[in-house]
């Protein structure tokens, strides 16, 4: 693959360019993102403005439950949707849901960019920076779900993990099912507990990561409640990008 270099001054646009046509251009980071209707709050990955960088959201519609599954009739349906945004000229492709590393390996077959689907992408480099006796704790959308099976797609193992649900969660039930109203100061409240007793629970958790697209945006009450690295969807994305868009850098000595 060849990418245009970033301009960087008005100098940069002074030539003749020739590109791919594309509808749209200027969107290195493509995301791809189950059609699901509740409030998505800055810091969600499907919430634009949590990016200072522009992204290019392709849908996908089918029921999350079966996503969580990594039922077999998905990835053609994930797959077309890499190959469309790869098309529209991204540089690195992500998902909207930690259960689409499901089909992360599939879909990294299936293009020629560079493919992060899941949050848990993360979870190996998280790993080597911890000591070998500390764990990962991962708040997950469907704890359940998270198994031998989705970790090998990331390159991550159960025995390292300490697996928190936040599913079933009553304050998190509007973005679990689907509704319309959202307590957000009530969720806030319930993740910085839960987070801190979690970490209490278990003192050989080293750093959290926080599974679901959603959860973002309580990244900052966590970690301030347990006092840890927190990881999650939007330092993947924001890794991904800075490594598909370098820029030179500016300053003095």
């Amino acid at each position: 693959m060849t990418w245009q270099r970033p301009f960087v001054n008005s100098q940069d646009l002074a030539g003749t360019f020739s590109v791919p046509a594309h509808f749209t251009s200027g969107h290195a980071i493509g995301v791809i993102a189950v059609d699901l209707k509740y409030p998505k709050l800055p810091g969600n990955v499907v919430n634009a403005t949590t990016f200072d960088f522009p992204v290019l959201y392709k849908k996908v519609e089918f029921d999350i439950e079966l996503l969580f599954e990594g039922a077999p009739e998905l990835e053609m349906v994930v797959v077309e949707a890499a190959k469309e945004l790869e098309a529209e000229g991204v540089r690195a492709i992500v998902g909207a849901c930690g259960y689409f590393a499901h089909f992360q390996k599939q879909v990294a077959d299936a293009v020629n960019v560079p493919v992060f689907l899941s949050s848990l992408c993360q979870l190996p480099l998280i790993k080597l920076g911890l000591k070998q006796e500390q764990k990962i704790a991962v708040f997950a959308a469907s704890a359940d779900n998270i198994d031998d099976e989705i970790l090998s797609g990331v390159g991550a193992q159960l025995d390292d993990l300490v697996i928190q649900d936040v599913g079933s969660m009553e304050s998190f039930a509007p973005i679990r099912w689907g509704e319309e109203t959202l307590d957000n100061k009530w969720l806030t409240e319930d993740l910085e507990k839960t987070a801190h007793d979690l970490v209490e629970q278990h003192p050989e958790i080293g750093a959290i990561l926080l599974e679901c697209s959603d959860l973002p945006p309580y990244a900052y009450a966590i970690q301030t409640a347990t006092g840890l690295p927190v990881f999650d969807f939007i330092t993947l994305i924001k890794w991904a990008h800075s490594a598909v868009v370098q820029t030179p850098y500016y300053g003095y000595f």
